[in-house]
């Protein structure tokens, strides 16, 4: 059965003479499983939001969309509250109650349903989703995985037919991302949900969906099964090809046949086959230790932290717990683990938001405490929080550029050349008119970036940068954080994205309970990990334990060939 029907769909946000949308055709049959993938500002997110009229942004859209046989513009509030299900990017936004149970019985309070079917319906989900156990804590106190399952869970208690996702899982850990897409599944295969999701990480998702979309410049480029739109992408050397999964990505870059693996478990299957027959050369450790560049430790480290601690509140837990650990001058180093373990805690230490109530953060040798924030920022130091929208203070993005240099001594020309050089590296002209809260989560993530770029600071502190990014910014953006490196910039980053802190960080550490329980180089830190490493290594490790990226496994496929 049909449930969603797109005709010619087109749509332009005010103001704008590029269209969004461009000509969508697109047929949804009910319990279909579908990813929409594509560049940042592609027009993911603003097809999936005109498929809950509620939700859709201000502009003019042409052409039709149909729900079950119906003009969706005719469907009243209640309707779509009940049978169109949406979740949002960051689970702090859907949240209107204090506790858990409080939300999950929200939205049945709202449809006005009697108090036994609401205790039903609450009880049914929080034993599907596994909430007992924080069913009475507040939603303050719960980590960024329970909170977008806690989300996930109050929509689904309403029984909807569609369920519609805008990147659920770009701000959890990787196991938390992992959980998250199992629960979509079960959501799937056991009630028989329709899922309609946009997605960067694709990891985990495209193995469990029918369909994969990907969009280009507001159009549909490709619309098949996933093994098949990887397959088609390569013939067309679509940039999209590089976001595809790691075991898919090894396969065609080490033979051209199909068909393409899409899981972990399919790309193990093919490797064994494909060393069968040949004698397989052992990499040791040391062999990838050698390929990391070795950074000469300079007399005071850029950044110290001694025996630190923190919380939030006078009586309330140690978010912090005796923390030390320090990082080089120009080193590139990643800070990885679970939500809610203190990884953004501690770099807003190190930005100087905060004060330890015990132990020192030193910024090059010098006490952060006794430093006045003109000190600190100028030309010291920038910070790019993980809520890009924290550091939009204009009505355009331009103004917003232009406001970072608002103190600066050079020339009102200069400026102009540094604002428009930074727009052309993160590709921001086409938005410098816009207001930063009309752009998309990646948009916004790249203007966010672009202010802090600005500053030319000596240490860049980065929450969360590739969030909402695509493959092909994400890899122009290492490019510019190594070059950072190599002219001495010291970057710490807090990241959730594995791929990316394997490929490009010289360290990485573990963060657990408030501390560092382990760190090292990138490639050797990731290949003793079990959970916490990427999909290449998952896939070869048994073969060549310490191939950490899609890079060393297709090498390592072609030396032993």
């Amino acid at each position: 059965m049909e449930i969603y029907h797109v005709q010619d769909v087109s749509f332009t946000f005010p103001l704008q003479e590029r269209k969004a949308l461009q000509n969508i055709q697109l047929k949804v049959h009910d319990g279909e499983f579908i990813i929409i993938g594509g560049k940042s500002g592609s027009g993911k997110s603003t097809l999936l939001r005109q498929l809950k009229p509620i939700l859709t942004p201000h502009g003019k859209r042409e052409g039709e969309i149909v729900f079950r046989g119906k003009p969706i513009g005719e469907l009243d509030q209640r309707t779509q509250a009940s049978e169109i299900g949406f979740v949002l990017q960051n689970p702090d936004n859907s949240m209107v109650t204090d506790k858990a149970w409080h939300e999950l019985a929200f939205g049945l309070e709202s449809l006005g349903l009697d108090q036994q079917t609401i205790r039903i319906r609450v009880a049914e989900m929080a034993s599907f989703f596994g909430i007992q156990t924080w069913f009475h804590k507040p939603v303050t106190e719960l980590s960024g995985g329970q909170k977008q399952l806690l989300n996930l869970a109050s929509i689904m208690t309403m029984h909807p037919s569609v369920l519609l996702l805008d990147e659920p899982t770009s701000q959890l850990d990787p196991i938390a991302a992992a959980d998250f897409v199992e629960t979509l599944r079960k959501i799937n295969q056991e009630l028989g949900t329709t899922i309609i999701m946009t997605e960067h990480r694709l990891e985990e998702v495209l193995p469990v969906s029918d369909r994969f979309i990907v969009m280009d410049e507001g159009r549909i480029v490709v619309d098949d099964q996933p093994r098949k739109v990887g397959e088609a992408l390569r013939l067309m050397n679509h940039p999209m090809f590089t976001a595809m999964p790691s075991p898919m990505q090894i396969y065609a870059g080490v033979t051209p046949e199909s068909p393409y693996p899409v899981t972990v478990k399919e790309g193990r299957q093919w490797l064994d086959r494909y060393m069968a027959e040949k004698p397989i050369v052992r990499i040791e450790a040391a062999q990838f230790d050698d390929e990391i560049t070795a950074i000469p430790l300079a007399a005071e480290p850029a950044v110290r932290f001694k025996d630190v601690w923190f919380k939030y509140e006078k009586n309330g837990p140690n978010i912090i717990k005796d923390l030390s650990f320090e990082v080089s001058g120009g080193q590139f180093y990643c800070l990885v683990g679970g939500n809610g373990t203190g990884k953004t805690t501690a770099l807003s230490l190190a930005s100087g938001l905060y004060q330890p109530f015990r132990g020192k953060v030193y910024i090059g040798g010098k006490n952060i405490g006794s430093m006045n924030a003109r000190e600190l920022y100028n030309n010291n130091l920038a910070y790019l929080p993980q809520n890009p929208q924290h550091l939009f203070v204009k009505k355009t993005v331009g103004q917003d550029l232009f406001d970072m240099l608002t103190h600066s001594s050079l020339s009102k020309e200069k400026r102009a050349d540094k604002v428009q050089a930074v727009s052309e590296f993160l590709e921001l002209q086409p938005l410098l008119t816009m207001h930063p809260y009309d752009l998309s989560g990646g948009e916004q993530q790249r203007a966010a970036l672009a202010k802090v770029l600005l500053l030319e600071p000596s240490i860049l502190l980065l929450d969360e940068p590739t969030k909402g990014l695509d493959s092909f910014f994400k890899d122009k953006l290492a490019s510019y954080l190594k070059q950072l490196n190599a002219d001495g910039v010291t970057i710490i980053m807090v990241s959730h994205d594995i791929e990316f802190c394997a490929k490009y960080a010289d360290v990485c550490a573990m963060f657990f309970n408030g501390s560092i329980t382990t760190s090292g180089p990138a490639k050797t830190f990731f290949a003793g990990n079990s959970f916490y490493t990427t999909a290449a290594n998952r896939m070869a490790r048994h073969v060549w334990s310490h191939a950490v990226t899609i890079e060393d496994v297709i090498a390592q496929c072609r030396n032993n060939g």
